[in-house]
C-alpha cells in the first residue's frame, strides 16, 4: 500500500536473525513472486512492452548483474550498515514521492542507458526502494505513465531474476523466511489495493516511516 515494503522486510530478517546478505536474498523471493503477480495483471488488462522496453532492460540488466555479485562479497555486517543508512534517502523519497513530467525533454539513448545501468547496479545489490525512482527515469525515458508502470513492473522482475539465482548460489538465501515473505508480498498486493481505495495507504505510510527509522537506527547501531 506505502511502497518501499523492502524497507521494513530486509531489515526485520536481520532483527529476527537472519545474516544481512540472506535477508537481502531470501527478500527477493518475495519481490519475485510480486513483480510476477504484477505483470500478469498488466497482461490481462492488455498491456505488452517487453519489446520496446529493451531500451531499458538491457542496461537494467548488465547493472544488476553486477550489483548482485558485487553486494554478496560484503560482509554481514557491512551490509547491515551500509542498508541501515541506506534506509534514511529512501524514507525521504516515501515522505516527498518524486513526481513524473511526461512533459520534460526527453533523454538521449547514451543518459538513459547510464541511468538504467545505475538502477540496475542499485536494484541488484540493495532492491529496497528502486520502485521510487524507477517511475521518474522511465518518463523521462520516454514512455507514457500507463506503460511506465508496467515496465516499472517489468524491470522490477527481470533484476529479481537476475539477483535471486546469483544470492542463492553463493549460499545467501534462507528459503523458509523467504517463502513466508512470497505469500506476504502476494497477499499484500491482494489486499493492499483494496484498502488502497479506502484511503488506507495514508496510515500505512505514516507507520512504515516509523518503523524504517527505528529499524534504520538499529542497523545502524544508535539503539
Amino acid at each position: 500500500m506505502a511502497g518501499g515494503g523492502s524497507a521494513l522486510t530486509v531489515p526485520l530478517l536481520v532483527l529476527a536473525g537472519v545474516p544481512g546478505n540472506q535477508a537481502n536474498g531470501s527478500n527477493r523471493v518475495g519481490i519475485l513472486a510480486a513483480s510476477a503477480s504484477g505483470i500478469a495483471g498488466f497482461r490481462k488488462g492488455g498491456v505488452r512492452n517487453e519489446g520496446r522496453a529493451a531500451t531499458v532492460l538491457v542496461p537494467a540488466f548488465l547493472g544488476s548483474t553486477v550489483g548482485s555479485f558485487v553486494v554478496g562479497r560484503l560482509a554481514d555486517e557491512t551490509f547491515e550498515r551500509v542498508f541501515g543508512l541506506l534506509l534514511i534517502p529512501i524514507i525521504v523519497l516515501t515522505v516527498i514521492k518524486p513526481k513524473p513530467n511526461v512533459e520534460a525533454e526527453q533523454w538521449s539513448a547514451p543518459v538513459t542507458s547510464v541511468v538504467f545501468f545505475s538502477i540496475g547496479v542499485y536494484g541488484g545489490a540493495f532492491q529496497a526502494g528502486v520502485g521510487l525512482v524507477l517511475l521518474v527515469a522511465l518518463t523521462r525515458a520516454g514512455y507514457d505513465l500507463v506503460t511506465a508502470n508496467s515496465v516499472k513492473v517489468l524491470i522490477n522482475l527481470l533484476v529479481t531474476c537476475i539477483a535471486l539465482p546469483v544470492f542463492a548460489l553463493q549460499g545467501n538465501v534462507s528459503w523458509v523466511p523467504a517463502a513466508t515473505l512470497a505469500v506476504g508480498f502476494l497477499a499484500g498486493g491482494w489486499i493492499g489495493a483494496r484498502l488502497a481505495v479506502r484511503g488506507g495507504e495514508k496510515v500505512v505510510r505514516v507507520f512504515m516511516v516509523g518503523a524504517a527509522l527505528y529499524l534504520a537506527g538499529r542497523l545502524i547501531g544508535l539503539w
